[in-house]
């Protein structure tokens, strides 16, 4: 018999207070900043709670000023906060972003070593609370960020399948944060063999699998297991290779002008799994995904 299921969607994951310069050039020289949330996980849930979903994040945060600000925020967007454990003994991680207007790739500083969300381990995972999802979405950013991250990522993913319940995973590289690239293709692609949904960008899936086309990079997930493999091609839209709907390309939406680049591929994942829970088609999905990321 199938467990009742509480809300849509869980997510575990490290949310940092982002501080984003109010002008452009390099950080140093900025003297004002936009205070924000940053986390792969959370924009993806953020997103995921404005397209009408329940989601439940479990994470871990100081109760410093920072950690209390990122509390209040995702709690404000009616996420279900209640395994968020907050550690007096422990920091929040946070980050410099420098303003860009030219879509380049701003420049970033993570102050996330040591933070209280890398010390998440598996026996954080309340089981009951996370089955009561019908969905989890993942990423490789999570289980990067820390050695006791990872064994957690993976343990949330062993629950929801020995469950029943559907696995989307965005690899989301950070080589900054593994020990090589030939430890963070093994683990990545590892995490990925236990997804439903795959959502490789183009270039991640060039450096994951060798191969050099979509259809190549969808292969071999494909062969791996997924259901569905969505790989972004950013402005040319994306390529799927699905169960349900053989394969396809849907076509990007256009963007005038091109200022961040940074969150469309969680808008991106956002779109997808939303459309997918909601029972949509998976052109459909990806096409809801590619106008979220251009938006974003």
């Amino acid at each position: 018999m199938t467990e009742p299921t509480a809300f849509d969607v869980a997510t575990f994951g490290e949310a940092m207070l982002l501080l984003v310069a109010a002008e452009p050039g390099p950080i140093e020289h900025a003297t004002m900043f936009h205070r924000r949330t940053a986390g792969a996980e959370t924009n993806v849930a953020i997103g995921l709670a404005r397209l009408g979903l329940k989601v439940g994040w479990a994470s871990r945060l100081g109760t410093d000023s920072m950690g209390r600000a990122l509390l209040a925020t995702m709690q404000a967007e009616g996420i279900d906060c209640s395994h968020v454990i907050c550690d007096a003994a422990q920091r929040t991680g946070f980050q410099f972003k420098g303003r860009v207007i030219d879509g380049s790739d701003p420049p970033v500083e993570y102050h996330r070593k040591g933070s209280a969300a890398s010390h998440m381990r598996p026996e954080d995972i309340d089981e009951a609370w996370l089955r009561s999802a019908r969905h989890l979405h993942a990423t490789g950013v999570f289980a990067a960020v820390s050695d006791t991250t990872l064994p957690t990522a993976l343990r949330s993913m062993e629950i929801m399948r020995a469950a029943g319940r559907s696995i989307s995973f965005d690899p989301n590289l950070r080589p900054t944060l593994w020990a090589g690239e030939a430890r963070m293709r093994e683990c990545i692609n590892d995490l990925a063999a236990r997804a439903d949904w795959v959502l490789p960008g183009m270039e991640e899936g060039r450096l994951l699998t060798g191969e050099s086309t979509p259809e190549g990079v969808a292969r071999f997930y494909r062969g791996r297991g997924a259901k569905l493999v969505v790989v972004k091609l950013g402005p040319e839209g994306a390529y799927y290779d699905s169960d349900a709907a053989g394969t396809g390309h849907v076509e990007g939406f256009p963007v005038k002008e091109v200022v961040d680049t940074v969150g469309a591929g969680d808008g991106f994942a956002a779109g997808v799994v939303s459309a997918l829970l909601e029972g949509r088609s998976v052109p459909e999905a990806v096409r809801r995904g590619a106008w979220i990321g251009a938006r974003a």
